[in-house]
């Protein structure tokens, strides 16, 4: 009785203190676009009480004693600010702030969002990326692409410029996770390697987490990339326009009402669209190439309304229509669609601390393959997702919280090697729920969280416990560690075997799966990881920044489709192995390795260079093996350089190297004789097919492969507002051949693109 007395007395005494103390919260915008400004410094001038905003340019400074204040934003392009607040016991006040374009660099102000985000995140495995970060490479006729950029990142392996797929630090692309302003997006590439269905011109920010993500991100196991798109312009009605020898493009934003003055609500939208015409185009600019053209044409269309109150509570509309059309010589047509709708919001209550978010959507991803006489692949997942997401902030420390629940159905016909069919048509759901605190203690960062999810169509729950941490030794060395649980449901419609596919299905919920792996019962349908990363972050001198990242993910529990497979799993076959009649098949696998990167800026010149050593495998119960992505040295470098009058020049580079991918020899070849008449079958006489003698799976190892891309622009200033720029670049400047597969049949070796130049402009206004 005597606790509960004292632990009540507690209670009271903390909620009367909190209630004697005062709030300040708001956003920081953009006086010129009204777009949020990130990670800048908001604080009480000649007092400790401040805190930096996030994502959304959102700042709350609580457990204020009531008073007079200076409230002061100083950040680095934009004019300082400075409002005088009084605030009251228990108020909370709400306070949006707009900020001015400077007429004149502040030159001695050094403290950049970056460094303030590098002391008040824990950023381990996570790479924040900007549109200006993206534009500082080296793009395709002047169209910067998000997929370009993701090539450099440390721990990131791509595997060709020709259906290639990006590979995070072991993990397949089954098992990492695309969000676009919150809503699922099943294939974030074109089957050209170089675009990907985001415009640049578009993106907020877009983190990618290359391992130990927090519990807010379930149901993947290896990475996450989280996307959010910016609000079309306030202000006025703008756009660009942007053409080039691969496609075109096109951004029209603005207000959907006069704005008189910025305590008002307002509202605004944007269309985007491109368009590659690169199978036309090539006829007459790279027909060295390929006479009858490159095969790669993609239509994307994103469209976004906002509407903001004036209290910065926020709801936007959103919708999308991305799709990919290949065709192979003739052979072979590949093509997919993705199409969905959604919204997301923000409130701010009155009365609470809280910040509420929310998101719902719906999409239908369809994909199917022909080639020539084979029977078709088809695969298609459609479904919602949605989410609730309560932030709650105590000084310098965050409580967040929330739930999820997705839905969707998978349909999927495929046929192995031997023409058996594989089929699977399944409605699954999916609850999340889960709990983080960010814990400031002194120099300690910690963040401390739980995942919980409860997969429906299997009747499995699973538990995820996770901690990341970052400890700053002093103002230019933090070490930093994540690490976790991790789980998921979805499987790929290919064998990672596959080295070159451009058909990637999606199923769920395996039912015909092996029931021993490596002489133990399997007691689940789950694919499970655990990740540890430990890595430090040096300030070296002023501008240049060093990361160092050691990595170790474990994959207990894999599943992939049987390509073994040759008997139907039915009672006739009770015999057989698993091996040779299940669907699916369990494997399990690590990947481990080490990330450097380095990255050096100025006023007119950005250096970023990174090295990855790395080493995955996988057990299929009788052997280790390497998967086709497993590269054991990967480089990048980086540059980019500014000058003349307004720095209207541009000079980029960069160069790629990486180690040769694992491969199977070849021993021999051999006549094979596919009996297709039976027993009746007279092998005496009938002509059969060549066949061929493997060596030991993936024990090879192909050339090395490198590549140096280059691009030079030039700006012009038409008016106020309206610019106009000029691209020229090229790709694969010494024309390397770079292999990209062999076909043994045919003894014929196909490498990847060549030197490609490319012209570009784009208007913008």
């Amino acid at each position: 009785m005597k606790k509960f007395l004292f632990f009540t007395i507690f209670i009271i005494y903390a909620l009367t203190t909190l209630g004697q103390t005062s709030t300040v919260r708001g956003f920081v915008y953009s006086k010129e676009t009204g777009e949020p400004i990130l990670y800048t410094n908001v604080y009480l001038y000649k007092t400790s009480y401040g805190i930096a905003t996030d994502v959304d340019g959102f700042y709350n400074i609580t457990k204020i004693p009531p008073g007079k204040y200076t409230l002061m934003v100083t950040y680095v392009g934009f004019d300082t600010m400075q409002v005088e607040v009084n605030l009251k016991p228990g108020e909370i006040l709400t306070k949006n702030l707009y900020l001015s374009p400077s007429a004149q660099v502040l030159e001695s102000f050094s403290v950049t969002a970056d460094k303030i985000e590098a002391k008040t995140e824990t950023k381990t495995s996570v790479i924040k990326i900007s549109p200006r970060q993206i534009k500082q490479l080296p793009s395709i006729g002047g169209q910067p692409d998000l997929a370009q950029y993701l090539q450099v990142l440390p721990g990131v392996i791509f595997t060709g410029d020709q259906g290639g797929q990006l590979y995070i630090r072991g993990g397949s692309p089954i098992q990492n996770k695309v969000l676009l302003d919150g809503m699922v997006i099943y294939n974030p590439f074109h089957s050209i390697g170089l675009f990907s269905v985001f415009e640049t011109d578009l993106i907020r920010t877009a983190d990618v987490f290359t391992g130990g993500f927090g519990a807010e991100y379930g149901g993947r196991i290896s990475s996450v990339m989280d996307i959010t798109t910016r609000d079309g312009n306030r202000s006025r009605f703008s756009g660009k326009l942007g053409a080039s020898t691969f496609g075109a493009n096109a951004i029209v934003e603005g207000p959907l009402g006069k704005i008189k003055n910025n305590n008002m609500a307002s509202s605004s939208f944007v269309i985007a669209a491109k368009q590659s015409y690169l199978k036309e185009s090539s006829r007459i600019f790279y027909n060295y190439i390929d006479t009858a053209g490159l095969p790669f044409n993609f239509t994307d269309i994103y469209g976004k309304l906002s509407f903001t109150a004036p209290n910065g509570s926020k709801l936007n509309l959103f919708g999308f229509n991305f799709n990919d059309n290949v065709s192979y010589r003739g052979f072979s047509d590949f093509k997919w669609n993705n199409l969905g709708a959604g919204a997301n919001f923000i409130l701010i209550p009155e009365a609470t601390s809280t910040l509420i978010k929310g998101n719902i959507a719906y999409s239908d991803y369809k994909i199917s393959l022909m080639e020539g006489n084979l029977l078709p692949r088809t695969s298609e997942i459609g479904g919602f997702n949605l989410g609730l997401e309560f932030t709650y902030y105590v000084g310098n420390d965050e409580l967040n919280y929330g739930l999820e629940m997705q839905g969707f159905k998978t349909a999927f016909d495929y046929y192995n090697g031997v023409n058996l069919k594989i089929s699977q048509n399944q409605n699954t759901t999916e609850l999340g729920g889960y709990v983080k605190y960010k814990k400031t203690i002194g120099k300690l960062l910690l963040e401390p969280s739980m995942r919980t999810q409860w997969y429906a169509s299997l009747s499995t729950f699973s538990p995820e416990p996770r901690l990341a941490a970052k400890y700053n030794l002093n103002d230019n060395i933090r070490i930093k560690f994540a690490g976790g649980f991790y789980s998921q449901n979805f499987i790929s419609a290919t064998s990672d075997r596959d080295v070159v596919n451009l058909f990637y299905g999606f199923l769920s919920g395996p039912e015909n799966l092996q029931e021993l792996f490596d002489g133990k019962e399997v007691t689940h349908k789950l694919q499970k990881s655990q990740h540890a990363i430990l890595g430090v972050e040096l300030d070296v001198i002023k501008n240049m920044t060093i990361n160092l990242e050691g990595y170790y993910k474990y994959f207990p529990q894999l599943t992939t489709i049987n390509r073994d497979k040759i008997f139907e799993d039915n009672g006739d076959n009770w015999q057989i192995p698993d091996r040779l009649k299940k669907d699916f098949i369990i494997e399990s696998g690590e990947a481990k390795g080490v990330d450097l990167s380095l990255k050096y800026e100025l006023k007119n010149m950005y250096l970023w260079g990174v090295y990855s050593l790395s080493y995955v495998n996988r057990y299929d119960g009788i052997k280790t093996y390497y998967p086709h992505y497993d590269r054991r040295h990967n480089a990048n470098i980086v540059g980019t350089y500014t000058w003349g009058m307004k720095n209207s020049w541009e000079l980029s580079l960069r160069w790629n190297l990486g180690s040769g991918f694992p491969f199977t020899k070849t021993q021999g070849y051999y006549e094979s004789l596919n009996f297709s008449g039976g027993i009746n079958t007279d092998y005496t006489t009938v002509n059969g097919i060549m066949g061929v003698l493997y060596d030991e799976y993936n024990t090879g190892r192909l050339p090395y492969y490198h590549r140096l891309d280059m691009n030079i622009k030039k700006k012009y200033e038409l008016r106020k507002n309206a610019n106009m720029e000029i691209n020229l670049g090229a790709t694969n400047i010494y024309n390397r051949k770079n292999i990209f597969y062999f076909d043994r049949i045919k003894h014929e070796r196909i490498d990847q693109l060549p030197l490609m130049p490319s012209l570009g402009m784009q208007v913008s206004f």
